[in-house]
């Protein structure tokens, strides 16, 4: 699944995870159209690698922080987290027949979305502590692993790990490439996405930053356990992005990608360090290929972040313009 190679490019061969032409140019962002989004991350990227440069970056400095929902991944209809978190509440559903009449349990086992979303934060809450405590770090990874493998998106019937942006798949293979340390920074479930980063995106679990359910050490028949207890540990989404940051990695970053308000004081954080630096903001304008919104949508929503990415000049990544694909089974 990772590193997809584009076969439909005409005249085009992969060297080392990069594509080559028949000039001889390699390009490593071959899924990017040509213009100012690309141009920008190139030149970034060619200032802070390249020594004797008034903006170098010295390798250990080179850390990126990229968002997962609508970043590296699709968000919609839901956050895919949720999903899953309603297909374990549909599985549960006989060992609690007290959910038929309990909400939003109750709407769950109707299909009813619009009756899920109206419990707002405490109605999804329960259905996280649920679904995501009262078993171990290993028996969680192990369902996440086993729903990621046979689960599919209800628009695109693929696997939700196929709902990947092939142009970010490509800018974090450029980035480790040049030196770059990448980190995934999402509002997920930090073990949510380790059961499965590493192997789409190549972002060991060390590198993977999310919310957390507290753990318990405990014995059972003698052999030490990690149990999830029904309790928030950190939620790392808006203010709590820069402070995950700082207590994972212990660096400012100086490239920082999301798509959503979710994202902006990531993105501020990451800003506001000095020399040359690069905010980047993918905005979902392909209605046909995948979705169109912003500032209106429930799911994702990118306002104040827009505002300020037009206002600090910071990359602002259309969608529909700057992308040749955005899945990567559409090369195929």
């Amino acid at each position: 699944m990772r590193r997809i190679v584009l076969l439909a490019l005409l005249s085009l061969t992969l060297v080392g995870g990069f594509v080559e032409s028949a000039t001889g140019q390699v390009d490593a962002l071959p899924s990017w159209n040509e213009g100012p989004s690309k141009k920008a991350i190139v030149e970034f990227v060619k200032q802070v690698t390249k020594e004797g440069s008034p903006n170098f970056v010295a390798p250990a400095e080179r850390i990126a922080v990229l968002d997962n929902d609508g970043t590296l991944w699709s968000e919609q209809p839901a956050y895919f987290q949720l999903l899953f978190a309603i297909d374990r509440v549909k599985a549960l559903a006989a060992t609690h027949p007290e959910w038929k009449d309990q909400e939003p349990f109750k709407s769950v086992l109707a299909g009813d979305m619009k009756g899920v979303l109206a419990g707002g934060k405490p109605g999804l809450a329960k259905i996280i502590m649920m679904t995501h405590a009262g078993m171990t770090s290993q028996e969680f990874d192990r369902i996440v692993k086993e729903w990621i493998g046979s689960a599919r998106h209800p628009r695109f019937k693929r696997p939700y790990t196929e709902l990947v942006y092939q142009p970010m798949l490509e800018l974090l293979s450029y980035l480790r490439a040049q030196g770059f340390k990448t980190y995934i920074v999402s509002g997920s479930g930090v073990e949510f996405l380790r059961a499965w980063a590493e192997k789409i995106y190549g972002v060991p679990p060390e590198q993977t930053i999310g919310s957390r359910l507290k753990l318990k050490w405990e014995l059972r028949d003698g052999k030490p356990a990690l149990l999830r207890l029904p309790d928030v540990d950190f939620i790392d989404d808006k203010e709590g992005k820069p402070i995950g940051i700082q207590q994972n990695i212990g660096r400012r970053p100086i490239l920082a990608f999301g798509n959503s308000d979710g994202d902006h004081e990531m993105l501020q954080w990451t800003a506001a360090g000095t020399g040359l630096r690069l905010m980047g903001i993918v905005h979902h304008t392909d209605a046909e290929r995948e979705w169109a919104y912003d500032r209106e949508s429930s799911v994702g929503r990118l306002d104040k972040a827009l505002d300020d990415a037009r206002q600090k000049g910071w990359l602002v990544v259309d969608m529909k313009r700057d992308w040749k694909v955005v899945f990567p089974f559409e090369a195929k």
